[in-house]
Formats: structure tokens, sequence, C-alpha cells
């Protein structure tokens, strides 16, 4: 294709006037951007543009193509195990790709994790893991082979190489106001999944306040949308529609969600997260032909624990090291009597970030220890005084902001409420 074929104006003017992007135009901006030929302005325009007229399913699945045709593909063809990965779209308390790796690899599949730092009040796997002593997040593409094959997992950062286009065009996006398109959520997660060469891929689309995507109908739509795009592609995928009104388990912030991690590798933790690690490592099992293992089998009787303490040693970490704790903590009680109706997702990540657990922009350090650690749950009964939380920070000048985040963000009633009979609202197949 020559640089000639098409103009940056005339493929915005495209979007812009309601139209439908060629295969044609969509490859040559995708191309064209990567390459720098096509202005950050330019493609902040035409990121509008889609935002306010959408994208049908054929766009979607070319401009997904074209952003992994932008680089590399990874191949696991080499491996003696099947491959599966799960993909959250992000929340509060959301560890659950720290058990769930070592869980699936125990059963006998391997888990190339290619994960993320975080930003803003949802956290980061990364961050998370970089809490460890030791362990270190990047890896080339023969040591993940290698890990692969002998440990059966690995969590580590993705390469530059994969999908270039949608790295550039992400940070864009963020900047321009030009986040909230599920063709370009949907085409973002997907191309770097796709990219990444898992056979099979399960992804965990949250909702609810501690989530993107507030509204139920909205996620279905973007959980279709990604397993479409999947299958189309010739991964397996599927998809699990959870809650995030409420932060999931009972931390929210790095060295203290991994500890409750290895809290439900022992066979204890919250039972959210020991539900949802088991609903996702079944789809993972049965999406490439391995449901004749019970999962909660190999979490109770310690193979996972064991995948997890290989899975640590290989990256360098000390599975037996402490976790680092925050200096200064402030314990929050309840003034009144009451039952707790109400935990709020949002007011808990922002107060974790305001603590120090979160960045406000890529390349921030993060406080390890720092974080929320709950002591109650929804539908408990409370009496005035009764701790409720602990904020952890190194720097204890944050506390009053955080403080400010979870004003109305736990709500007490007189009477006992109905609480979630289960974190997981929907599956898309």
């Amino acid at each position: 294709m020559t640089p000639q074929e098409h103009d940056a104006v005339e493929v915005i003017a495209t979007k812009r006037d309601g139209g439908r992007l060629s295969g044609s135009q969509i490859d040559w901006v995708v191309d064209a951007y990567t390459r720098d030929v096509v202005a950050p302005e330019q493609m902040s325009a035409l990121a509008m543009a889609i935002v306010l007229n959408g994208m049908d399913r054929e766009e979607i699945a070319r401009w997904t193509d074209a952003m992994i045709r932008s680089g590399q593909r990874m191949d696991f063809s080499s491996l003696s195990r099947p491959t599966a990965d799960k993909h959250s779209t992000g929340g509060v308390g959301d560890k659950i790709t720290l058990p769930l790796a070592p869980l699936v690899a125990a059963c006998g599949v391997a888990v190339p994790q290619l994960s993320g730092r975080g930003l803003g009040h949802t956290g980061g796997t990364l961050d998370k893991l970089e809490a460890i002593p030791g362990w270190r997040a990047d890896l080339d593409n023969a040591a993940m082979l290698e890990q692969l094959d002998e440990v059966g997992a690995v969590i580590c950062a993705a390469g530059t190489g994969l999908a270039p286009a949608d790295k550039k065009l992400y940070a864009l996006r963020d900047v321009t106001g030009t986040v909230e398109s599920i063709p370009l959520i949907a085409s973002s997660i997907m191309s770097k999944k796709i990219a990444e060469g898992t056979g099979s891929l399960v992804l965990d689309v949250k909702v609810g306040s501690g989530a993107f995507m507030k509204d139920l109908d909205d996620a279905r739509e973007l959980a279709r949308t990604m397993v479409e795009l999947g299958r189309a592609a010739g991964v397996d995928t599927r998809a699990l529609l959870t809650d995030m009104a409420t932060p999931l388990g009972r931390t929210a912030g790095n060295a203290l969600e991994v500890a409750e991690a290895v809290e439900v590798l022992a066979g204890g933790g919250p039972e959210d997260v020991v539900e949802l690690t088991l609903a996702l490592a079944r789809e993972m099992l049965a999406s490439v032909g391995r449901d004749d293992i019970d999962p909660a089998d190999v979490l109770a009787d310690g193979r996972a624990m064991d995948c997890w303490r290989a899975m640590i040693s290989a990256q360098g970490g000390d599975p037996d090291a402490p976790l680092p704790h925050a200096a200064d903590i402030q314990v929050v009680a309840a003034e009144e009597d009451g039952y707790v109706a109400r935990i709020d997702a949002m007011a808990v990540g922002l107060a974790a970030w305001r603590l120090g657990a979160g960045r406000s922009r890529p390349g921030e350090t993060v406080q390890a220890g720092a974080g929320v650690e709950l002591h109650v749950g929804l539908g408990d009964r409370v009496r005035r005084g009764q701790p409720l939380m602990t904020l952890h920070t190194e720097t204890p000048e944050r506390l009053p902001r955080a403080l400010a985040a979870l004003d109305d963000g736990l709500e007490l009633s007189e009477q006992p409420t109905p609480v979630r009979d289960s974190v997981i609202l929907d599956r898309i197949t």
C-alpha cells in the first residue's frame, strides 16, 4: 500500500460525517499513525469521530487486525500444553490473576499472562507482584517460553513489539477524552490478546461503580464484541460479567492484595475472591478441553500454592519474604450501630490511590504497602466504635484526602439489607 492511497483528513471526514471506513482506509490510517505519518491531533480527531459515530462489527474487526499487524505476534505452539489466558477490564481489589494463573497451570494448562501497571483507581497486576522482594516483571520471549514449559505460568510485562499501534493510541485516548468507546476499547484489548498468541481467552468484564463499564447492557455489548473478535481470529473466547459495585475481597493496595491472594492459595481468603477465581479457572479449563479437572480440588490440595511459589521464584522473587508494611495507619470506626448496606468500589479505589497505592501518570512510583483494608463485608452487623477499615500509607499527609474519598463510601442501615448471591452477573459465549 502506498502512502498516497489515502490522507488523514479524508479518513477523519468519512467518520465525522457518519460514514463507514473502508478496509483500506483503516489499514492505512493505523499504519500511518504508527509510523508518525498521521499526527497525534489528526488521530485525536478520528478517535473523537469514532466515539461520536461508532463503528460496525466489520470496521471493528478490521481496526483490530490492523493494530495486530502493526507489530509482532507471539507463538506458543512449541509448548507441550494448551494455552489459556484471562483478561480483566479492571476494578478495585481485583487480585484474581495472582491465584488464578498458578491454579490453572497446576491443572496442566500453560498460562501466559501479559499484564500491566495501574493508572488511577484501578490497580495493576505488575505493581502488586513487585511488592514481593526480588520479583521482576520484565522477561524476554525465550525466558517466558522456558518458564511456561517448566512452571506452567508466567505473569510479566508485555513487550513493546506487541500491537505498538494500540500502545500509541491508548496513550492518546487517555488525554483526549476518547476512552469511552466500545469499538476502541474492544479493539484495544483484543489486539493485544490476539497478538499475544494464546489459544483461548476468558474475559472478566467488570460492571459497577468501580469499573470502567457502569451499565450492565453496555458491559454485555462490550463482552459480545470482544468474544466475536476473538473467535473470528481463531481464539476460543468467552466472557463473564462480574460485579464491581463493591471491591473484590477485603483489600485494595499492592502488598495487601498479594497477602490476600496467598490466603486464597492456602485454602482461605474472602468468599467472593475464591468464587471468581474458581469460576474463571473452570472457564479457562473448559476452553481447552480440560473440564474433567475440578480446580477446587487443586486449590485445596496445595498444588496451586506449589505452582505459585515456583512462578514467583522463577522471576527472582522470594515467596517466603515478608511483604512491605506501610509505616502509618489510620483506623476508620463505625459511628453508629447498623448493618453494612453498601461499600462503594470507586470510593475505596480512590482512597487507595490517594494513599499512594496507585499513580496519576505513567512511570510514577507507587507505594508497595499503601492501600485500604476492609474489616467488614456487605450485610455484616456492626457496633458503634467497631473498626470498619484501616488505611495504610508511607505518607501520612495523604490521609485527609483519602478519608475524603471515603465520605459516604460505606453505608450502614438500621435493618439488614439483601446482599448479592454471586459476584457473577452473566456469561457470554
